[in-house]
């Protein structure tokens, strides 16, 4: 358990701290079929932070993401979203809590961008001018010009449609945001342009965020703390800092000095863009 919530606090219980993080795993694990997925492990994630999942391809890192947010379902153990148990229950409310941006944005091609994003909220019954209203906020706050949300997704740039996507999964103010590989696709200029967007952007909005990403050079960029995962395990978590000066198996160091000749001198020396 975290250091704050030590046997001393008598005010609390012993895991009361899994009801205070803002999303908690505990004991989950994931096969599919006889491959594991995910060993059973127990994660918190803190409310207003910026989490990073590293690790190679097949690692775990989407299957832990999709567990948050109820995409699939654990073979063992407990999701709580801000206190609840993740349940069928429950499932599409605690979601509505929950913002979801895939690499390629998802949006549906059928649908003009303002379609997209406000597709939840209309389902929803919210008023029009309410709607109108939370689509402009979200235009400024990407930088997206309001016209171009009329726009069909075909008629957008990649990096233009990874912000409409990023509209729609804040369109209803969510306490977490999941963001599972969302920059992996595009080059390296509109990387870099959208890295450093998105950075300024989490600073302003203080959400708990949890990005997946088998870039070290990007967890640097964003993290406050990385969770490097290897084979469905947790290998170690901690600032990029104390993964380099304190790896806790042979395997952080390697997989870091495998893509070390993009991080300069350190995390912050250098847009992120290099890493595409």
């Amino acid at each position: 358990m975290p250091a704050w919530a030590s046997d001393d606090d008598h005010r609390l219980p012993a895991e009361s701290w899994i009801f205070m993080a803002i999303i908690a795993l505990e004991n989950v694990s994931k096969k599919y079929g006889q491959v594991t997925a995910l060993a059973p492990l127990d994660l918190t994630f803190d409310a207003g932070r910026i989490y990073v999942l590293l690790g190679t391809s097949g690692c775990g890192k989407s299957t832990l993401l999709k567990l948050m947010l109820g995409l699939v379902s654990a073979d063992s153990g407990t999701v709580r979203i801000a206190g609840e148990v993740l349940c069928p229950a429950n499932m599409l409310e605690l979601r509505r809590r929950i913002g979801y941006v895939i690499q390629h944005a998802g949006l549906f091609p059928h649908l003009t961008a303002s379609q997209n994003v406000s597709l939840v909220a209309r389902q929803l019954k919210w008023a029009g001018p309410r709607i109108e209203e939370r689509l402009c906020e979200l235009a400024e706050l990407v930088q997206l010009p309001r016209a171009e949300l009329e726009r069909f997704s075909s008629q957008l740039s990649g990096g233009q449609q990874q912000r409409v996507g990023l509209m729609r999964a804040l369109m209803l103010d969510p306490d977490v945001l999941l963001m599972d590989e969302p920059l992996g696709a595009l080059d390296p200029i509109i990387r870099a342009d959208l890295q450093a967007d998105l950075r300024s952007i989490f600073r302003r909005l203080n959400k708990t965020v949890v990005i997946v990403t088998h870039d070290v050079h990007e967890a640097a960029f964003f993290a406050d703390e990385i969770l490097l995962l290897r084979a469905g395990q947790l290998v170690q978590r901690g600032s990029l800092s104390e993964l380099l000066k304190n790896p806790a198996d042979p395997f952080v160091t390697e997989f870091i000095n495998a893509q070390r000749h993009t991080l300069g001198d350190g995390p912050d020396d250098a847009p992120a863009g290099g890493a595409a």
